[in-house]
Formats: structure tokens, C-alpha cells, sequence
């Protein structure tokens, strides 16, 4: 006898709770630093045998080049006429793997395809990248992910500054949605 396949949408949905629940460390610069200095790795709990392994994507590569990355981006923004997002973080962050997770969901998927193209800017442990987040007026000491909004041309519309998104785990996929729509072009 076979077992139904879940529908798309079931799997999303529990994918989504199991992401929330599994990703419980937050992603504030004020944890305590371990013996050499850097704050703690962020490490999910193993699945249990009913729930499906959960793995954190790679999303932030450490080797790119964000000045290079962005400019790229500016030049398909103004043949496409869209708006650029800089997304400051690291994979180790539960809450930017969440913010991730989000990105990829509906309505989100689509409106980050039609308005905006999305560029990681990997943050080390708050030491690499430190003079594109000040570029762009991103205070990553107060957390991760934050985010930029820039526009065809690369001129910057908004950083956040006071950490609205560096708390995913508690928010839901309806603040990304608001989100983009206020910054959509």
C-alpha cells in the first residue's frame, strides 16, 4: 500500500514550522563571545525520526566580491528596471536562514522576481564585508539580516537600522510580503 505524498503547500507549511522551531539562537552581535572571541556557532538540533531533516542553505558565500556583486546588480537593475536588496548576514544566522526561507515563499517568490534583484553580502562573523554594510548605512552590530534597499542606479532608498528584521524567527512570512510591496518599484 502506498502513502499519500503530501501536498506542496502541507510540505511548505510544515517546512516553515519546523524551520521556526528548529532555528531557537538568534542573530544579535551582543552574544557572548566563546574562548576565541567570536560569537557561538548557531547549531540545529538533530531531527527526530517523524519530522524531516532540516539543513540550513549556503546563502552567504564569503569569497564574493560585494562591490562587484552590486555593481553587476545595478547594471541588470537598470535594464530591468528593478530595484536592488542587499542582504547582510551569514548562514550561520537561524534568523536570516528563516528570512531566506521567506524570500522563497509565495507571494514573496514573485514579488522579489518581478520588483528586485537580491544580493548576499556575507558578514563573517561581523568582521568581513564591515565597509559595505557602512557604505550602505547597515549597522550589522545591532544584528542580522539586515537589509538595503537600492534603487536602478545603486542610489540607497533605505537601510534598516533598527533591526526589524533581525528577529525572524518570531515574525511571519506576511512582514517579508509587506516589505517588499512598500519598497517594490
Amino acid at each position: 500500500m502506498r502513502t499519500p505524498t503530501p501536498t506542496l503547500l502541507t510540505r511548505t507549511l510544515f517546512a516553515s514550522l519546523t524551520a521556526l522551531t528548529l532555528l531557537a539562537v538568534g542573530c544579535k552581535h551582543q552574544a557572548t563571545p566563546g574562548p576565541d572571541g567570536l560569537p557561538p556557532q548557531t547549531s540545529m538540533p538533530a531531527p527526530s525520526p517523524v519530522t524531516p531533516e532540516i539543513r540550513p542553505r549556503h546563502i552567504y558565500f564569503y569569497e564574493a566580491n560585494p562591490a562587484k556583486d552590486i555593481a553587476a546588480a545595478v547594471t541588470q537593475a537598470r535594464q530591468q528596471k528593478k530595484r536592488i536588496i542587499l542582504d547582510f548576514g551569514g548562514d550561520w544566522c537561524g534568523d536570516c536562514q528563516v528570512l531566506d526561507l521567506y524570500f522563497h515563499q509565495s507571494p514573496n517568490a514573485e514579488l522579489l522576481d518581478q520588483h528586485f534583484l537580491l544580493v548576499h553580502v556575507d558578514i563573517g562573523r561581523y568582521d568581513h564585508n564591515t565597509e559595505t554594510a557602512i557604505k550602505y548605512n547597515v549597522p550589522i552590530d545591532k544584528g542580522v539580516p539586515a537589509l538595503a534597499v537600492l534603487d536602478s542606479n545603486g542610489k540607497l532608498l533605505f537601510s534598516q537600522v533598527n533591526k526589524e528584521f533581525e528577529n525572524m524567527r518570531n515574525m511571519t512570512p506576511q512582514s517579508v510580503t509587506e516589505f517588499l510591496n512598500q519598497w517594490k518599484s
